[in-house]
């Protein structure tokens, strides 16, 4: 360690409280965390590219301040579903500090990492109150039985009104009006179990009918509308 001449000739004055960090919840223990091995839990952490055409929501699982788990999800930018699929390979086996410092492919991504390290460092997880903490693989329960994201798209312009497009019980087939014109309700196909279908060998025009869904007063609609394309 050097010193400059200053500090040199200053008398040594001693330190008086030392009491170490304030303790933070992890994983149904209170933790006074000093490295980045005392960091446990799971916690997500949201991002955006600079021009905000993109975002990302991060999670992982961290165990000792290793990445076990982690899941990458995007919307908005083509470009960075491929960045994810590469961020989902780069993650797992870094420690929390080395992936915080490393370069993940998408702005967003990396944002979502900045923003889930303050999460985390500071015990805000979804883990903080659950002891031992959550298994590898609750990740992919945020997902659902379909594995797939929880996404809503929706679009509305002044002229026309309001389109709904995508739900989270899945795709939008038809929106059902009142006699006033007023949305209330909507039928949707829910696009996993349809695939899943499939994959048992159903026919098509089957499993489309089984994988349908309606919300609200649908059934009580005057009129029906495909939100794509009326």
């Amino acid at each position: 360690m050097i010193y400059s001449q200053e500090v040199q000739h200053m008398c040594v004055v001693k330190k008086g409280p030392n009491h170490g960090p304030a303790p933070i919840p992890e994983e149904g223990k209170w933790v006074r965390s000093k490295e980045i091995k005392d960091i446990s839990g799971l916690t997500h952490g949201i991002g955006w590219c600079a021009p905000q055409q993109g975002a990302c929501k991060l999670t992982l699982n961290i165990k000792d301040g290793i990445i076990e788990e982690a899941l990458v999800e995007t919307i908005g930018c083509s470009g960075m579903t491929h960045s994810a699929a590469m961020a989902s390979e780069i993650l797992p086996g870094k420690t929390l500090l080395e992936a915080l410092n490393t370069d993940l492919v998408c702005d967003a991504i990396n944002t979502a990492m900045r923003e889930l390290f303050l999460q985390i460092v500071y015990g805000r997880t979804q883990s903080a109150f659950s002891e031992g903490g959550l298994p590898i693989g609750a990740g992919l329960e945020d997902l659902g039985k379909g594995l797939r994201s929880q996404v809503g798209t929706m679009y509305g312009t002044k002229a026309k009104g309001t389109r709904y497009l995508e739900m989270a019980e899945g795709y939008v087939t038809r929106m059902g009006l009142d006699e006033d014109g007023e949305v209330i309700g909507y039928e949707f196909v829910n696009l996993g179990k349809f695939t899943d279908f499939l994959k048992k060998g159903i026919k098509p025009e089957e499993a489309l009918e089984k994988s349908k869904g309606s919300y609200g007063r649908f059934a009580d609609a005057a009129k029906y509308i495909d939100p794509r394309h009326e």
